[in-house]
């Protein structure tokens, strides 16, 4: 007989790592009344959490747009697009998409952990291969997982063991897929994009690169990982985006060739049968990108602030791994045990950074994300991380204790 559902909810939560918390849950936080009871008493936080990379969120022209499609269009739009009809607002969100990252077309979902599943689940057929960078988001993972090819990872970053994979396996498929992430969201690194289009047109392959985090916060004017690198956006044959980043509301995006784009309008499952765009939610994107675009200085202050956390960091020999130090840092730790501990001994501070650990990342590589935000001030950036050093000492040699019991 079968376990019920209750008890193998239990075993899968139990190797999840329910013992990590079991003490102290530092996860879903309710940040407003956390705010608003230190402001009682007389203090601040400073979130580290929220990838708010230029400080749009609550920018006055990005509140307003929401505002006034609120009020005109009401908060849903009912439908699928192609079955209930679309605002005007979605296609000039769009157009000014396409225009942005430098594509011919684009096309908007409602979330971009689904833009990622549906597209890869879609694209590709039984005689085709996807390889992927291993630390891609699960969205790519679930996507791969889903379609109806064979899927392998490569080695983070590994160009090499990329070519090692394609010379190996190219020729038994007709189609292949390379997908790999323009900044990483959890080392804060980038992929080499210049040398990925010379594998691409070596191997006759796609490439497909998710710009969730990159969107912004490269390249002079933030339009991402080809602007960083000096790349043709026509090398890249998808580029897949958020809204939930740069552009401060919700959603995801795919640009390419308008082809392309027209062919996945009508057949794309996770656009075709899902809810449309509410009007507030692309008003506000539409807003943001709009500011972006009239203040492409905001990528520049953004760069200052991340490299000072960078070099801050480093001054005080925590290990960054291999982050480039733009928008993203990540600072490893010892052991799960440790990091919980500094996150809580943080917050008590007033510097709101949640730990990451497993599933988010390895067992063994467990740490702190700081996202950096145009927004931070410089002494906050330094004083959180001298209260991390202060009281990292303390979160290592708690776990040390832990471990030895």
């Amino acid at each position: 007989m079968s376990r019920s559902l209750v008890d193998h909810a239990l075993s899968r939560y139990r190797l999840a790592g329910a013992n990590l918390i079991s003490d102290r849950d530092p996860f879903f936080l309710p940040v407003d009344g956390f705010r608003l009871s230190r402001e009682r008493e007389g203090q601040s936080v400073v979130s580290f959490a929220h990838y708010d990379y230029l400080g749009l969120s609550a920018h006055p022209d990005v509140v307003m747009s929401a505002h006034k499609m609120l009020d005109s269009l009401g908060p849903s739009v009912s439908a699928s697009r192609m079955v209930g009809g679309e605002r005007m607002l979605h296609g000039d969100l769009e157009e000014e998409l396409a225009a942005f990252v430098g594509a011919e077309a684009a096309l908007t979902l409602v979330s971009g952990y689904l833009t990622n599943v549906t597209l890869l689940a879609h694209l590709m057929s039984s005689q085709d291969l996807i390889l992927y960078d291993e630390l891609c988001h699960n969205s790519i993972v679930v996507g791969t997982r889903a379609a109806r090819c064979d899927s392998h990872p490569f080695a983070h970053n590994d160009l090499s063991d990329l070519r090692r994979k394609l010379a190996a396996m190219r020729g038994r498929y007709k189609r292949c897929l390379i997908v790999v992430e323009g900044l990483y969201s959890m080392d804060g690194d980038v992929a080499d994009l210049p040398e990925l289009v010379n594998i691409k047109n070596e191997h006759d392959c796609w490439l497909m690169v998710d710009e969730a985090h990159s969107i912004g916060t490269l390249g002079s004017s933030g339009r991402g990982l080809c602007e960083h690198f000096n790349v043709d956006v026509g090398d890249v044959d998808l580029i897949v985006g958020t809204l939930s980043k740069a552009f401060v509301s919700s959603g995801g995006f795919i640009a390419g060739h308008g082809a392309v784009i027209r062919w996945l309008r009508y057949t794309l499952p996770g656009f075709v049968f899902s809810v449309g765009l509410a009007p507030s939610v692309a008003a506000s994107a539409l807003s943001a990108l709009r500011v972006l675009k009239r203040e492409p200085a905001l990528t520049d202050i953004l760069r200052k602030k991340s490299r000072h956390f960078l070099r801050e960091a480093e001054r005080l020999g925590l290990d960054t791994g291999p982050a480039i130090g733009i928008g993203v840092v990540p600072i490893l730790m010892k052991s799960e045990q440790a990091v919980l501990e500094v996150s809580e001994l943080l917050k008590q501070a007033g510097y709101y950074v949640p730990p990451i650990v497993r599933i988010g990342v390895p067992k063994e590589k467990p740490r702190l994300r700081f996202f950096i935000s145009a927004l931070h001030e410089d002494r906050d950036i330094s004083r959180s991380l001298e209260t991390l050093i202060n009281n990292a000492a303390m979160g290592y040699d708690t776990a040390a204790r832990s471990e030895a019991v």
